[in-house]
C-alpha cells in the first residue's frame, strides 16, 4: 500500500503490531457473539422461546453494558501512565478471559454458576476490547501525520473486520467438523498472549510524552483545558450508528433467517461469514479511499446510502422472497454502515491530549452500551407489537444524531483551516 511508503520503520512497525493485536482482540471477542446460539444453550438454563430471546439479548449485551466502566479504568491508565501500557494490558485481559472460557464447566455440570462465570468473562472481554481499540487508534493518531494517518487508523477497522470474519470461519469449522468449541477459545488465548509479548516493543507516543513533560515543567497553559460538551456529544452521536448497523445485519437478520427460513445455527453462522467478507472488502476500500478523498466527504456518502437502506429496512423485511434476499440486505447494511472510520483521527484531535483517552473511550463505550441494550431488548417487544416498522423508532433518532455530529466536526474543521491559513498569512 502506498501509505506505507510515507512511514518510517518505527511507524510501520507500530501499524503492523497494533493491527495484528486488534485482529487478535476482536477474534477473541466475537467468538462468543457469533456462537451465542450454541453456547447459550450450554451455559444458560433451558426456557421458553420468549425468555430465551431475553437471555440471548442479555448474553450479547453483557459484552457491552459494562464497557463504560472499563473505559474509565483504561482511560485513566492511558491518560496518566501511557498509551503503550494500555494496549498491552487490554490484550492480556482478553487472553485470560479466553483461558477461563476454554475450561469452564457447562450449566449441566455446575448449574447457575456457569451462567454467572461466562457472563463475567464476557464483561471482561468487552471492557478490554474497549481499551484496546481506542488505545490503538490514539497511538497511531498521535504517531503519524495526515494524510497517511487517516488510512493507518482506518486499517484498525479493517483488522477488527478480519477478526470478526476469522471468528465466524472458526465457528463454522467447529460446527461442520464437530470440533470442540473449547479448542477455539484455547487458540484465542494463545494468540492473544503472543500479541501481548509483541506489543512490548512499542514506544510511547510523542504527543503523550510531550504533554507529560509540559506538566512536569508546569509550562502547559492548556493542561486544565475542558472538553466542550458539543464535541463529546457529537462523537457519541457518530458512534451510535455502527452498533445499530452491526446488530441489524448480523443479529436481527440472523433471527429472521431462523424464524422465516428455518435456518439452523450452522447455516446462520455460514451466511454471517459471507457478510463478514463483504465488511472486510468495504473496510479495505475505505482505507484506500481515505488516502485520496477527505474522510468527512466519505462519511457523507456513506450516510446518504446507509439512510436509504436502513429507513427502507422494514419494507425490505416485509417483502423478502428468499434467504438470498436476506443476504443482500445484510451485505448492503454492513458495506455502507455509517460509522466514524476513516475520519476517526480527525475527531480525536479535538480532545486535550491528557484527557483524550478517557473521554474518547467512555464516549465510544457508552454509545455501544446504549444502542446494543436498546436494540437487543426493545426489538423483542417493538417488533412484537408494531412489526418491522417499529425499528424506525430506534433508527431515525440515531440518523439524526449522526448528522448533527458530522456537521459539528465539519464546522470545527473549517474553523481550524481558517485559523491555520491566518497563521500562515501572518508569518
Amino acid at each position: 500500500m502506498r501509505i506505507f511508503a510515507l512511514l518510517d520503520r518505527e511507524q510501520k512497525q507500530a501499524v503492523s503490531l497494533l493491527s495484528i493485536g486488534t485482529f487478535l482482540e476482536y477474534f477473541d471477542l466475537m467468538l462468543y457473539v457469533h456462537m451465542a446460539v450454541l453456547l447459550n444453550e450450554l451455559f444458560f438454563p433451558k426456557t421458553d422461546p420468549h425468555t430465551a430471546s431475553l437471555l440471548a439479548a442479555f448474553a450479547f449485551c453483557s459484552t457491552y453494558i459494562f464497557r463504560p466502566i472499563g473505559a474509565l479504568i483504561f482511560g485513566f491508565i492511558g491518560d496518566n501512565v501511557g498509551r503503550k501500557v494500555t494496549v498491552i494490558l487490554t490484550i492480556m485481559f482478553m487472553s485470560l478471559s479466553c483461558v477461563f472460557m476454554a475450561n469452564l464447566p457447562t450449566y449441566a455440570q455446575i448449574g447457575i454458576a456457569a451462567s454467572w462465570i461466562v457472563t463475567i468473562c464476557r464483561i471482561v472481554q468487552g471492557m478490554s476490547a474497549m481499551g484496546e481499540l481506542t488505545g490503538a487508534q490514539l497511538y497511531l493518531s498521535e504517531t503519524i501525520q495526515a494524510p497517511a494517518k487517516y488510512s493507518a487508523v482506518a486499517l484498525l477497522a479493517f483488522a477488527t473486520a478480519i477478526g470478526g470474519g476469522a471468528s465466524l470461519a472458526m465457528a463454522s469449522l467447529v460446527l461442520y467438523f464437530g470440533f470442540s468449541w473449547r479448542i477455539i477459545f484455547g487458540v484465542g488465548a494463545v494468540i492473544a498472549l503472543v500479541g501481548t509479548a509483541a506489543r512490548t516493543f512499542l514506544r510511547e507516543t510523542p504527543d503523550f510524552i510531550s504533554a507529560k513533560q509540559e506538566v512536569a515543567a508546569n509550562s502547559s497553559p492548556n493542561i486544565h483545558e475542558k472538553v466542550h460538551y458539543k464535541i463529546s456529544l457529537s462523537l457519541f452521536s457518530l458512534d451510535c450508528m455502527w452498533p445499530l448497523c452491526f446488530y441489524l445485519s448480523y443479529m436481527h437478520c440472523g433471527t429472521v433467517l431462523k424464524d422465516s427460513f428455518s435456518y439452523g445455527t450452522e447455516q446462520i453462522i455460514h451466511q454471517n461469514f459471507i457478510v463478514s467478507m463483504v465488511q472486510i472488502i468495504a473496510c479495505l476500500l475505505f482505507v484506500f479511499l481515505s488516502y485520496r478523498i477527505y474522510p468527512l466527504k466519505i462519511l457523507k456518502i456513506k450516510l446518504f446510502i446507509s439512510a436509504i437502506i436502513i429507513i427502507g429496512y422494514p419494507y425490505w423485511l416485509n417483502n423478502l422472497q428468499s434467504d438470498f434476499h436476506v443476504l443482500l440486505l445484510q451485505s448492503c447494511i454492513i458495506f455502507f454502515a455509517a460509522d466514524a472510520s476513516p475520519a476517526t483521527s480527525i475527531f480525536y484531535k479535538y480532545f486535550p491530549v491528557l484527557k483524550r483517552f478517557t473521554y474518547i473511550s467512555f464516549t465510544h463505550a457508552l454509545s455501544r452500551a446504549v444502542i446494543y441494550v436498546i436494540t437487543s431488548f426493545s426489538l423483542v417487544y417493538i417488533t412484537k407489537y408494531l412489526g418491522s416498522w417499529g425499528m424506525l423508532i430506534i433508527a431515525v433518532p440515531v440518523f439524526v444524531g449522526y448528522i448533527f455530529g458530522l456537521l459539528h466536526f465539519e464546522k470545527l474543521e473549517k474553523e481550524n483551516s481558517l485559523l491555520n491559513k491566518e497563521s500562515l498569512d501572518f508569518h
